[in-house]
């Protein structure tokens, strides 16, 4: 049997046997150096002198312990009212307060699950209070909004993007906040129509008099953005001392100023953000590791030429790169798709002339909007843990956000000069 025939049925045979996908990776990639005949001990070196000079998936578990820092104090509490007394005054208040506190908390996690797990419960539960909203509506709503979180920076997603394709973090996390705005946009339009059909709620307005204290108490939290993106973009840190610097800052806050934080929950989340971590490292090694196999393979060059025989021009090429990575999204998980998948796709991109971190924010929108798409969404099924609603009426009441997503995936594509303005504007040249 061929090598890499061999490779692929063991890891598709494992994993559907219910072993993780990052172990049955390394599994089908053992198969494959050993039907090759290839020392594992010398690829293994090859792969770590590879990854000896770079820290950028340092970057990680620091985000990630970022988020669960917050969560665990009254960080979000205080900036979800915060984010009530400005739009929750409005008909349908609470639904705009969702995606309100998605974009600002994109600002600090990267993460749309750590997003929809914390202060996307949170907002989850107050809509669903005395039957003001359905849980359907909210857990489709949170689970919609949470998607804005790994595009606006920082962005856990876009690292691992960086990782595979060599781009600069920096100049992707800027190409993601214009992109990302425009989603929270786009869904918010969306809900001042749906609160007008079905006759949403107004909520109490908090007293103008209030804001200030709100914004007081709430602006340490509300830093915490300006502190890691202007350490990054002023040259002070490096993208990966950033995400150390976040961590620190979330657990001085919490622990320091707000008083939130003791040692039993500080524990507690450590133990949260190493399993987090360890499963994506190990999906992370999965991937290296495979994509060494498809690498040795020649499969993304062989790709690029087949691709050119149709002489595809650099729209129609991007339109099928969105089409295969919505189907993956539907059926994968998007880290495993980001990691193997995209880069199969970078040299052809780079033979069109398609700027790499165009094509990262495209890449990373569409595996986020994987995350909300029946049939095995993940963000679907986090929601439906936390509302308890039946998935059919999860899938109902997300059909209108999809669209809208999809929507701003199509601008996003057909308009790069969208995507590149602010990074060009810091000294990007692509």
């Amino acid at each position: 049997m061929d090598p890499f025939t061999a490779a692929v049925l063991v890891i598709g045979a494992l994993a559907l046997l219910g072993l993780p996908i990052g172990l049955s990776m390394i599994s089908g990639s053992i198969v494959y150096l050993f039907v090759r005949g290839q020392d594992m001990g010398l690829v293994a070196e090859r792969l770590l002198n590879s990854m000896f000079t770079g820290y950028v998936i340092l970057a990680v578990p620091l985000f990630i312990l970022a988020a669960e820092i917050m969560n665990m104090g009254t960080m979000t509490d205080r900036l979800l009212r915060f984010c009530n007394a400005l739009v929750g005054r409005f008909r349908g208040g609470l639904a705009h307060v969702n995606i309100v506190q998605s974009i600002i908390f994109s600002g600090m996690s990267g993460s749309a699950l750590a997003d929809a797990a914390g202060s996307g419960r949170i907002i989850a539960n107050m809509m669903t209070k005395d039957g003001r909203y359905s849980r359907s509506f909210a857990a489709a709503l949170t689970a919609s909004a949470a998607v804005i979180g790994p595009i606006i920076p920082p962005s856990i997603p876009m690292v691992l993007y960086a990782l595979v394709s060599g781009a600069s973090i920096g100049y992707l996390f800027l190409a993601g906040i214009i992109p990302g705005l425009l989603m929270g946009l786009m869904l918010m339009i969306v809900v001042v129509y749906m609160s007008r059909r079905r006759s949403f709620p107004v909520e109490e307005p908090v007293p103008l008099r209030e804001l200030p204290g709100l914004t007081v108490r709430s602006f340490p939290a509300l830093m915490m953005p300006v502190v890691l993106l202007g350490g990054i973009y002023s040259g002070v840190v490096t993208p990966t001392e950033a995400a150390a610097v976040a961590a620190a800052y979330a657990l001085l806050i919490s622990a320091l100023l707000y008083r939130s934080v003791s040692l039993g929950t500080l524990y507690a989340g450590l133990v949260r953000g190493a399993r987090s971590s360890i499963a994506i490292g190990m999906l992370i090694a999965g991937a290296l590791v495979f994509n060494y196999v498809v690498t040795a393979e020649n499969i993304p060059q062989t790709l690029r030429l087949y691709l050119a025989d149709y002489n595809l021009t650099p729209l129609q090429f991007l339109l099928l790169v969105n089409i295969i990575l919505l189907l993956l999204g539907a059926i994968l998980e998007g880290t495993a798709i980001l990691l193997i998948i995209v880069p199969v796709f970078l040299p052809t991109a780079t033979a069109l002339g398609i700027d790499p971190v165009h094509f990262g924010v495209i890449a990373v929108v569409n595996i986020m909007i994987g995350l909300v798409t029946p049939p095995y969404g993940l963000l679907i099924f986090v929601m439906q843990s936390i509302t308890r609603a039946p998935l059919r009426s999860i899938f109902r009441d997300l059909m209108p956000f999809i669209v809208t997503l999809l929507a701003a995936l199509a601008i996003i594509t057909l308009f790069p000069d969208l995507v590149l303005w602010l990074p060009r504007q810091f000294g990007y040249s692509g």
